[in-house]
């Protein structure tokens, strides 16, 4: 199957490509912008990425660079502001995911 593109007046973004350095550089950022209480999307939307990406590389570097892993100890504090936010998040998701179904089931009838 073919992809056609759409006729319009600007032309496709082209596709950005990020070095080593400046992700590591990113998630050494994400580390510690969340151990003074920062948020993921708050540096996403600092360095122009969108937060899946951020969060992909995060959880990617830390699983293969140990100085990542060990460079950052959270207190028991910032877990739980951490956690609190995270299901903050969470429950707005949850309940964006309800109204997105009914809308989408008004709509098949």
């Amino acid at each position: 199957m073919s992809r056609r593109r759409k006729s319009s007046s600007t032309p496709p973004r082209e596709r950005r490509r990020f070095t080593d350095e400046f992700k590591r550089e990113a998630v050494r950022r994400l580390n510690e912008r969340r151990s003074e209480g920062g948020t993921l999307a708050e540096v996403a939307r600092e360095l122009d990425l969108g937060e899946n990406l951020l969060r992909g590389w995060a959880q990617q570097l830390t699983a293969t660079d140990e100085s990542l892993a060990a460079g950052y100890v959270e207190t028991p504090e910032q877990e739980l502001r951490r956690l609190r936010r995270e299901v903050a998040i969470l429950k707005q998701e949850r309940e964006f995911a309800k109204k997105v179904a009914v809308y989408f089931a008004k709509e098949s009838r």
